[in-house]
């Protein structure tokens, strides 16, 4: 299984086409912000049917701490939520399928990544 980012996610919504995968809460809410509320509940119950979904988990947060740490000590710090993201996918051995550029400091710390254009 493979980890979709926000990035992802906004472009199968909008060709109507969804790919098998899992999201975080964090790409759940980013795609949310975005939607008329009139749509946001049907399109969170879409989200949801479509993808699995990785909550927050102690796995996670612990490797966000680390994570967070050693960018932080290298002065690369990357925006919460994209830390948040990768953390899901490290702490769940999963494959981050994105199209941000920022994930790709974080192959060295164990992210599995697979950039689109």
């Amino acid at each position: 299984m493979k980890l979709l980012d926000t990035s992802i996610v906004i472009d199968d919504l909008r060709r109507e086409v969804f790919e098998e995968g899992a999201i975080s809460t964090i790409t759940l809410i980013e795609v949310l912000r975005g939607v008329p509320p009139e749509k946001r509940e049907k399109t969170k119950q879409l989200l949801e049917s479509v993808f699995d979904l990785l909550r927050i988990d102690n796995k996670t947060i612990l490797k966000y701490c680390e994570l967070y740490q050693e960018l932080r000590r290298s002065r690369e710090i990357i925006p919460d939520a994209d830390l948040l993201i990768a953390a899901t996918a490290i702490a769940n051995n999963l494959e981050l399928v994105t199209r941000d550029k920022d994930f790709i400091r974080l192959q060295r710390l164990g992210l599995k990544l697979k950039l689109r254009k």
